[in-house]
């Protein structure tokens, strides 16, 4: 692969749709107006067309300071970023609507921009997104969110992208959150009241680290009961506003320490390269209170679309066992945010299509201070490229 580098350009992309919503999900004239507001930016190698680019979505969250997406550019690398109705916000956030929002990026890269050829890359959270995105696009189902309100993505006209290529991902948010979850919190009002035997920052737990597979066991189901619990409630809840009929139809609630992942503190659980007591952000005990937490605030109609275990819809499994276009999945051997089982458990999903595997010996999450390691990776994806044809 040529080592010539670009200058790129970042160019704003602003793309609107007609959308009415029953339940405003963001704030201000995006939400309540009757139209859909997407912001993202295309990344434009200087003096280099081309007829390919790459889309990096996350349904939260923008990519576009991430390092992969910034490298690929300088290589020569048409790159979208793209952001979601609700970037930078996912406590109303409805995965079916984040398809959609996926849709429209596609179809103006192929039918404004020019583009023949689409490469979704999946980065973290976008891998599910990704999948999700493409298994509705090959082979439409969806209806209705898993509140049951309508959402139509059979006549979306949702266009595939010809290849999907997942990066340091896990395999859904929901499936995630069911292992980091604290299974200790007894009351969802009241963190403080915890079951010691099951607060693994708690010093007087008497589980420590190397965890038995008896413990690891019970800590997984107690996770996964905690889950259900909320869902449990959610669903309740929406059965009583909905008994009222009245327009309060929706609420928000707070999901206490959600940030307790066995892997952060015990390097032996789901084993690879990654450093003991850290997690992507910080220390695992204060990232378990932080703001910033996994799952940390919900409305009730989001907790069923992104976050409940038996409802979510957006799994990077379910999404890769759909798709017929060529898969890339690449690990990050050191990564600690994307749980080490995950990017083999989606690549075991999709033996119907044509498919590779790769693993990055030594890569964190981010490639952060690893400029030998992102290069390997912007090697893998342009070569996969080019083998399947996907370069123009």
């Amino acid at each position: 692969m040529s080592d010539q580098t670009f200058e790129f350009e970042r160019v704003p992309l602003t793309l609107s749709f007609q959308e009415t919503a029953k339940n405003v999900e963001t704030y201000g004239f995006s939400g309540s107006q009757g139209f859909v507001w997407l912001e993202g930016q295309l990344l434009k190698p200087a003096g280099r067309p081309s007829k390919t680019v790459v889309i990096f979505m996350h349904p939260a969250t923008t990519l576009q300071l991430l390092p992969m997406p910034a490298a690929l550019a300088k290589s020569g690398v048409h790159v979208i970023c793209a952001g979601s109705r609700y970037a930078r916000n996912d406590s109303a956030l409805i995965m079916e609507k984040v398809a959609r929002d996926m849709g429209e990026y596609i179809r103006h890269a192929k039918q404004d921009l020019g583009y023949e050829k689409v490469v979704l890359i999946g980065w973290s959270g976008g891998a599910s997104l990704s999948l999700f995105y493409q298994g509705e696009a090959e082979k439409p189902s969806i209806t209705a969110t898993p509140a049951g309100d309508p959402y139509d993505l059979t006549s979306a006209g949702l266009i595939p992208a010809d290849g999907v290529i997942m990066i340091a991902a896990h395999a859904s948010r929901a499936r995630t959150l069911s292992e980091w979850i604290d299974p200790s919190v007894s009351d969802e009002f009241n963190p403080d009241d915890r079951v010691v035997e099951l607060d693994i920052y708690d010093p007087n737990n008497p589980n420590k680290p190397p965890y038995s597979n008896e413990y690891i066991s019970q800590f997984r189901a107690a996770q996964l009961a905690r889950i259900r619990r909320i869902t449990t409630t959610v669903r309740e809840t929406l059965e009583t506003l909905k008994s009222r009929n009245s327009p309060e139809h929706e609420r928000a609630f707070v999901v206490h320490r959600t940030m307790a992942d066995l892997r952060w503190l015990d390097p032996a659980v789901d084993a690879n390269d990654r450093v003991a007591g850290q997690c992507y952000l910080g220390v695992p005990e204060a990232a378990n209170v932080s703001p910033a937490g996994l799952a940390r605030y919900s409305s009730l109609r989001s907790w069923l679309s992104q976050w409940s275990y038996d409802d979510s819809r957006a799994d990077a499994l379910a999404g890769a066992a759909k798709i017929a276009v060529p898969l890339l999945v690449v690990e990050n051997s050191a990564d600690d945010a994307a749980p080490a089982s995950h990017p083999k458990m989606v690549y075991d999903a999709a033996p119907q299509t044509d498919r590779q595997y790769h693993l990055i010996k030594g890569a964190t999450h981010y490639y952060q201070g690893q400029p030998e390691l992102l290069a390997q990776s912007v090697g893998l994806v342009k070569g996969w490229m080019a083998d399947k044809g996907l370069s123009k």
